[in-house]
C-alpha cells in the first residue's frame, strides 16, 4: 500500500469524480461494492461528498441537478498548477472548455473539457486538495485510459497541453499509447477504431483496483450494475468492464500477481 496525497506533476491523473441523479443510492452501491465511507464537501457545485478508504480521500461523487440530463460518466482529473493558463492552451489545441475554471471553495479551483474527439476530462489545480490520497489497495483508482477513435491526432493534443511524452506499441493491429511524464507512465491511450460503443463516444475509463475481479463483478450484478465485458487476462492484470445501476462505466482490475 502507498501513500499518494502529494501534489501531482502536472498532466498526471489525481483525481476521479462521478455525478449522478441519486446520490443516497451510489453511495450505498459504491459502499458495498469497494467498501468506501463518504464525507460531505465542497458543495459549490452543489451536494457533493468525498469517498474515503481507511479514511483517506479516493473519489467524489455529486448530485446532478434534477432539470439536468448529463451521461452519467466517472470523469478523470489531470493535475495543474494554473488551472487558467491549462484552458488557454485546450483552447488553443482545439479542445473546449464546458465548465469553468472555477473555485472549490478551499480545495482547489477546476475546470471540465473535452479533448477535439469529444471525451470530457478534468483539470485540477490542487490548494487544500492534493488529489487521490491513497493508492495500491482494494477499491482505490489505479489508471486512466483514453478510449478513443485513434490516437495519433488527439495524442498531439495532450502532448500540447499538458507536455506527456508518448510511447507507441509497434503493432498493425493495435492503436496503443502510454502517456509519460519525467519518464514514468500515468495513463493510456487506446484506438479502437468502430469498436468504439456506440452510445458513447470516446471517453475516459477509470480502473479501480479489486481483490478478485470475477468476485467483484457477480457482486456489481448484485448491486443492480452491469458487466459489459467479462472478467478477461490482459498485460495489466484481470480486468471486467462493469457499470454502476445509473449507468457510469468503470473498470475492476486485479493487478498481476509479482
Amino acid at each position: 500500500m502507498t501513500e499518494a496525497a502529494t501534489r501531482r506533476t502536472p498532466g498526471a491523473p489525481c483525481w476521479v469524480s462521478l455525478i449522478v441523479h441519486d446520490l443516497a443510492a451510489t453511495q450505498d452501491f459504491y459502499s458495498r461494492l469497494f467498501g468506501w465511507e463518504f464525507r460531505p464537501g465542497p458543495e459549490q457545485l452543489g451536494p457533493y461528498v468525498r469517498a474515503l478508504l481507511d479514511g483517506k480521500e479516493v473519489a467524489g461523487i455529486g448530485q446532478l441537478p434534477p432539470d439536468r440530463h448529463l451521461p452519467i460518466a466517472w470523469t478523470t482529473y489531470l493535475a495543474t498548477e494554473d488551472a487558467d493558463a491549462t484552458a488557454e492552451a485546450i483552447r488553443s489545441c482545439g479542445g473546449t472548455v464546458a465548465v469553468g475554471p472555477i473555485d472549490a471553495g478551499e480545495a482547489g479551483r477546476l475546470l471540465l473539457a473535452s479533448d477535439p474527439g469529444g471525451a470530457v476530462f478534468g483539470a485540477w489545480q490542487a490548494a487544500e486538495h492534493l488529489g487521490t490520497a491513497l493508492a495500491g489497495t482494494p477499491g482505490t483508482p489505479v489508471w486512466n485510459e483514453l478510449v478513443t477513435r485513434e490516437t495519433a491526432s488527439v495524442a498531439k493534443f495532450y502532448q500540447g497541453v499538458f507536455g506527456f511524452e508518448t510511447e507507441a506499441v509497434v503493432s498493425a493491429d493495435f492503436d496503443y499509447q502510454t502517456l509519460h511524464l519525467r519518464g514514468r507512465p500515468v495513463a493510456a491511450l487506446h484506438g479502437v477504431g468502430h469498436g468504439l460503443p456506440r452510445d458513447r463516444g470516446p471517453h475516459w475509463m477509470s480502473y479501480f483496483q479489486v481483490a478478485d475481479t470475477d468476485e467483484a463483478a457477480a457482486r456489481v450484478v448484485e448491486l443492480g450494475g452491469h458487466v459489459l465485458q467479462s472478467p478477461r487476462e490482459a498485460s495489466s492484470g484481470r480486468l471486467a468492464t462493469v457499470a454502476d445501476p445509473e449507468g457510469a462505466v468503470f473498470t475492476l482490475v486485479r493487478p498481476p500477481r509479482s
